[in-house]
């Protein structure tokens, strides 16, 4: 059975996009998961003044886990159009080890926020950079107006919910060839 690590671009406490990245990975139908905490990689922002100083072992914690999986589910949180600090600085550390960070796996990347555009920024740039990190097959996917297609659990609007579903189905389609 293929491994996915699960995780959400972003250290929030109440990370919604965690939320959702843990959903899609409950509808994963023929995968194992583990879902990961950035809050649980205590590491110093990138610099090369750092860098020099050798790798924190939180980075080499985190960029090991990695290559320990056969794809990847992503949430990112949209922070003014990007990527949040947190996820940023995870994403330079560890391209300072591994180029192809995505390790030439399958990435299914989603988004969301309260608002009615669901992170399709944040989205847009990181299906246009992972490709080129390693993703070898990247599935994008964004949820509008979370706090209103998100409830008890689970996404409540059956057009959303089919469109994740169609997703994560080409995703594991991805992930057993």
């Amino acid at each position: 059975m293929k491994k996915v690590l699960v995780f959400a671009g972003s250290t929030s406490s109440t990370s919604i996009n965690k939320k959702l990245a843990t959903f899609a990975a409950q509808n994963l139908e023929n995968s194992s998961f583990d879902v990961i905490d950035l809050r649980d990689f205590n590491i110093p922002i990138y610099s090369t003044d750092e860098e020099q100083n050798g790798f924190p072992a939180d980075v080499k914690k985190f960029t090991s886990l990695l290559d320990n999986y056969d794809g990847f589910i992503l949430s990112l949180a949209e922070h003014n159009g990007s990527y949040a600090a947190a996820f940023k600085n995870v994403y330079d550390w560890t391209s300072r080890i591994e180029a192809k960070i995505f390790r030439d796996k399958p990435l299914l990347l989603m988004a969301t926020s309260p608002g009615a555009r669901g992170g399709k920024t944040v989205l847009e740039t990181g299906s246009q950079t992972f490709s080129r990190m390693g993703a070898k097959e990247l599935i994008s996917f964004s949820l509008p107006s979370f706090n209103d297609n998100f409830k008890e659990g689970k996404i409540i609007n059956e057009e959303l919910l089919a469109s994740l579903k169609g997703n994560i189905n080409k995703f594991e389609n991805f992930l057993n060839q």
